[in-house]
């Protein structure tokens, strides 16, 4: 499957972490002053201690997990700590953060959730600023095990998306498969990454077995699994049940512009160029040739068919008019071979003369001078021949034979 036309994106829109805003003490907060003092102290000041309660508790993402909860909470003496972290995590503020997670992972009272939760927090701030640290941060929040399972997975499954990100896909493929192990996870969103990232690693029938049982369960399903799945097959020879899928999908999503061109390149894979027009031209009639690569791919389409030099001409003159098509030496030399072979000698011999200083050698202009000499116009053709001598020919033999009147 052209890597043009189907742009099979990786999944790797970031998970946001379950930290809480604010950290409650690991012995629950206990007063150490007198029920005297307490009396003495304003209504607010209980406000605020009430709202320093343990929020509660996140509901299971991961019930099929064997790993039990810590069961750890931050320690007494660097709540304040953690919870400035917090605060800077959640403005993304990395420059004030970082030196407090740091901070935290080298105190030695810390425990291991104080250390686990600076660690994701310092993760959090880095990614798509430095993935690599970022992953560092991530890695050592899961290796010191003090996060609760939400996290704890979370992060797993973050690192490998940040592998994949990067294109390192066989350390993604081994962080994933970990993450699926361990965490039980049944997510169908986890099984298409792991089947992208198989397809990335040209591992296609191991894509195709991962991504069919999502592709044909019922339900809504991600035009993106079906997608990579085509773009499986088609890389694993399976043209014809690539071209079903596709297929499949544009019927599905007639208004969609990339499931449209990926069924144009399914044809042309299994040599059915005339529905492959077919397609090129339904997306035309509605405006929807917008890129240089498509006004191409119709064009040489007519081209290379029988007696559709006129369509491919229509197709070039309409793409100039957009500014889709420029004026370079691919799209004159074209136009000049399909009025010609259409019988259209003047427009061929403007096209041509507009190609051949565009030319990387002379064979653009011999064969202007062969047209304009085959048309009687002796004295331009024997120009256009010194042109191509100067230029460059694999053998000047016609060229010569041109400028010396022959």
């Amino acid at each position: 499957m052209s890597q043009q036309v189907l742009a099979a994106a990786l999944t790797t829109a970031l998970l946001a972490f379950a930290a809480p805003a604010a950290f409650a003490q690991e012995d629950g907060g206990s007063e150490r002053s007198s029920r005297a003092d307490r009396s003495s102290r304003s209504a607010d000041r209980n406000e605020r201690r009430s709202s320093r309660q343990a929020p509660q508790k996140a509901e299971a993402m991961y019930p099929a997990s064997s790993r039990k909860e810590p069961g750890v909470s931050a320690s007494q003496r660097l709540v304040k700590d953690l919870n400035a972290l917090s605060e800077a995590a959640n403005a993304g503020d990395a420059a004030k953060g970082l030196p407090l997670a740091d901070g935290i992972l080298a105190n030695e009272r810390a425990n291991e959730y104080d250390k686990s939760m600076a660690a994701l927090l310092a993760g959090q701030m880095l990614i798509n600023e430095d993935n690599a640290r970022a992953t560092t941060y991530l890695q050592q929040a899961i290796d010191t095990g003090g996060l609760d399972n939400n996290n704890h997975f979370q992060a797993m499954l973050i690192i490998a998306q940040l592998q994949a990100q990067d294109e390192q896909y066989e350390q993604a493929l081994a962080s994933l498969d970990r993450y699926i192990t361990e965490s039980g996870s049944t997510d169908p969103k986890d099984q298409a990454l792991k089947g992208n990232m198989l397809y990335r690693l040209e591992r296609y029938p191991e894509a195709i077995a991962t991504l069919k049982p999502l592709v044909d369960a019922r339900g809504e399903v991600d035009p993106q699994w079906t997608q990579i799945l085509m773009a499986s097959y088609a890389e694993s020879g399976n043209s014809a049940e690539a071209t079903r899928l596709a297929e499949q999908v544009a019927s599905a999503t007639p208004g969609d512009k990339r499931s449209q061109m990926n069924l144009a390149v399914s044809y042309l894979q299994t040599d059915q160029n005339d529905k492959a027009i077919e397609v090129f031209e339904r997306l035309r009639a509605a405006g929807e040739l917008t890129e240089e690569t498509e006004y191409r791919n119709l064009y040489a389409l007519y081209l290379n068919s029988e007696n559709k030099e006129r369509e491919a001409i229509a197709v070039i003159n309409e793409g100039l008019q957009k500014g889709i098509l420029k004026e370079d030496y691919r799209t004159m030399a074209a136009l000049g071979q399909a009025n010609y072979f259409s019988d259209q000698v003047e427009p061929a011999i403007a096209a041509w003369r507009k190609a051949a200083p565009l030319a990387e050698n002379g064979e653009t202009y011999l064969n202007l001078a062969r047209v304009l000499h085959q048309e009687g116009r002796a004295n331009e053709a024997k120009e256009a021949a010194r042109q191509a001598i100067a230029k460059g020919l694999k053998s000047n033999a016609d060229a010569e034979r041109i400028i010396s009147g022959r």
